[in-house]
């Protein structure tokens, strides 16, 4: 059994799939970090391209890496989103699935205290298959997220291209050259931050369990 976190009460569920949901919060808020990251490197880019004009022609490529990285983080932002959705209908399917599993125990029971009765028998096996039409679909649902943090973890490589190329580019800055070294370890910092956060998502119990069923 498992407590959700943020009830206030105590509310046991049954384990694997609360435990789930409690894995899916915890990825929901590793999403939301991802995102505010995204936000900041979106901030950094415009003034990294704002300082890429002042110093001119010297730092032209800087200013064009800038811009990618810009786009890079509004993209970022869009498959992040994109993620968030897949989370949402995780939660509705594990909610579900709990759903099922209580209307279970309780037939359950019932069945035990009519003695079999068939009627009663009857119901158990069709929440039984319902349960496990839901069990199928939830695990549908940990391909495809597990899909999503691909493509967003190759977008991120991306953003380490761009961040370790405008790396090369500020050193060709001149007089701005510390300035816009700066600016791009920045970048390249906050890329790294995101490749961690991926690495706390793919290593969820949520998708470890999904490899073992």
């Amino acid at each position: 059994m498992t407590q959700i976190p943020g009830t206030g009460n105590r509310v046991l569920v049954p384990c694997s799939a609360g435990q789930d949901l409690v894995r899916i919060v915890q990825i929901n808020e590793e999403i939301k970090s991802i995102v505010a990251v995204a936000f900041k490197i979106n901030i950094m880019a415009l003034n990294a391209i704002f300082l890429a004009k002042r110093a001119g022609t010297t730092a032209l490529g800087f200013g064009v890496l800038s811009n990618e990285l810009r786009v890079f983080s509004q993209d970022l932002k869009t498959a992040m989103g994109g993620l968030g959705g897949a989370i949402h209908k995780a939660v509705t399917e594990v909610s579900v699935l709990l759903q099922d599993q209580r209307v279970l125990r309780l037939l359950q029971e019932a069945e035990r205290l009519s003695g079999g009765n068939a009627r009663v028998r009857e119901a158990v096996l069709a929440r039984q298959e319902k349960l496990e039409s839901h069990k199928a679909n939830l695990a549908q649902q940990r391909r495809q997220l597990k899909l999503v943090l691909g493509n967003v973890a190759q977008l991120v490589e991306l953003g380490g291209v761009l961040a370790k190329s405008a790396k090369i580019e500020a050193a060709y800055g001149q007089a701005f050259s510390f300035a816009l070294s700066q600016v791009s370890g920045e970048f390249d910092g906050v890329v790294e931050e995101i490749r961690l956060s991926l690495s706390h998502l793919n290593k969820s119990g949520f998708f470890a369990r999904g490899r073992s069923q």
